[in-house]
């Protein structure tokens, strides 16, 4: 009993020591339009954001903007692949990749076409190719070769509205269908779907995140749920409940920490107690709009690019849902921290 009563409070103490997490800084960007995924290079100290026409790029220690990568139609997301130094970038209105180089950031070459809106994309280095998910009706993914800088096969998935993408370094990429509510297993030696697993009863299913160790995925749903997946069955073994209208998702495997970022303005942190086991340490207070997210495990850090928002206009016959006027020229990054 004593020795049951001493793991309890070790447990306790490890959650309790998670669950610190703040706004600590937020640095202005500015520029006008949409914004997606963001990605950090911790080795260069750098974040990579998507932002429209462009990719802006940060100094992650100071906030400052140290340049930008463009023109792009559309961006969503940036792929880094540090050993050729190159960057790919995923262009979703004019079906392109766009390739640049990691020193200078001017734009190398660019891809072309891929599937419909290419949206997701991320390096594998066991396979040493780049991954880009078409999130539109075309349901497949492009794959290219980074030294060749071309497309060398495209893979149909049988998917229809794709999102984000994790692998588990044993030949596995998983993608987020958020129409179907599931999420496709791709062979990466084979190029075949080798499985699509159901996220029901959670609702859509966009950020994703992989514990490779433990063979689990984490899937940020619409319905206030990350539903938790076992890798190797695509068994649900838990769903945790999390903020409204998540985007991102991410996993830092040296605390077991596993974060969503919500557009309702908060940062859901929870606590792998064990593969089957999770606990809601903190919802963090963000900003409206705080819906994609990258971390820096070593420095504790949580990246959320954002906008500021005005009075939502009233309804109308054409659009029963109005959102919220974004203010011009506010857009900005905001740093949690513990």
């Amino acid at each position: 009993m004593r020795q049951l009563i001493r793991s309890l409070l070790l447990i306790a103490c490890a959650v309790s020591a998670r669950a610190d997490y703040k706004v600590t800084a937020s640095h202005a960007i500015g520029g006008d339009g949409t914004y997606d995924y963001v990605r950090f290079d911790a080795t260069a100290h750098r974040l990579y954001i998507a932002h429209d026409k462009r990719i802006d790029v940060l100094d992650s220690e100071t906030g400052k903007k140290i340049g930008e990568i463009g023109p792009t139609n559309r961006a969503h997301g940036v792929a880094l692949v540090p050993n050729l130094n190159r960057g790919f970038i995923s262009s979703g209105n004019d079906r392109s990749v766009v390739v640049f180089d990691l020193k200078t950031l001017k734009i190398l070459s660019v891809i072309k076409p891929t599937g419909v809106k290419p949206d997701a994309i991320e390096y594998d280095p066991d396979t040493n190719l780049v991954y880009c998910v078409n999130g539109g009706s075309t349901g497949d993914v492009s794959i290219i070769d980074p030294e060749k800088a071309a497309i060398v096969r495209t893979v149909s998935i049988g998917g229809t509205k794709l999102e984000a993408m994790g692998f588990d370094g044993r030949g596995h990429a998983f993608i987020n269908d958020e129409e179907q509510v599931a999420v496709h297993v791709l062979d990466l030696h084979t190029l075949t779907v080798t499985a699509t697993w159901s996220l029901k009863p959670g609702e859509g299913g966009t950020g994703l995140a992989v514990d490779r160790e433990h063979h689990r995925i984490f899937s940020a749903c619409s319905n206030n749920k990350l539903v938790v997946l076992d890798s190797d069955t695509g068994k649900v073994v838990a769903m945790p409940a999390i903020g409204a209208d998540p985007d991102g998702a991410a996993f830092d495997g040296t605390t077991g920490t596993i974060f969503t970022s919500n557009t309702d303005g908060t940062l859901t942190v929870i606590h792998e107690d064990t593969p089957d086991k999770y606990t809601v340490v903190q919802n963090v207070t963000t900003e409206p709009g705080c819906r994609t997210i990258a971390i820096d495990a070593e420095g504790g850090r949580v990246f959320l690019p954002t906008v500021k928002f005005g009075a939502t206009p009233a309804p109308t016959k054409d659009v029963p849902e109005p959102r919220p006027v974004v203010l011009p020229g506010t857009f900005h990054l905001v740093v949690v921290s513990r």
